[in-house]
């Protein structure tokens, strides 16, 4: 059998003192704020390698909380019309649309986008 650990635990799951406090220490995920638009530096780029040869734009470098990395990215694929995801400071979406998130992207408030890449 595995040990699995339960996440934001940190290894701990029952402590006999009665003074015992449990501190959560998530990264700094709760701390972390999002950075306005204009401080943002975001890249579009596009990859084919590891996906059966199917083409999706990456929107990454977001700096931020992940909800509003989640909002950034549905109203993206909402625009674009196309499905994707968002996790980990990156955003995917299906298909070659790096043209127009830079576009969307810029009318936004994000100026410091950039395509990279082929």
């Amino acid at each position: 059998m595995s040990k699995k650990k339960k996440k934001g635990k940190g290894g701990i799951v029952f402590s006999t003192d009665p003074e015992f406090e449990y501190q959560n220490d998530t990264f700094g995920e709760l701390l972390k704020e999002t950075l306005p638009p204009e401080q943002q530096n975001l890249r579009v780029l596009l990859e084919k390698k590891g996906r059966g040869g199917k083409q999706v734009t990456i929107v990454s470098n977001f700096e931020g909380k992940s909800s509003d990395l989640e909002d950034l990215g549905k109203n993206l694929k909402n625009k674009c019309g196309v499905g994707g995801s968002s996790k980990e400071g990156e955003i995917l979406l299906q298909g070659d649309v790096r043209e127009k998130v830079v576009e969307l992207l810029i009318k936004a408030g994000y100026k410091n986008t950039k395509k990279s890449g082929g």
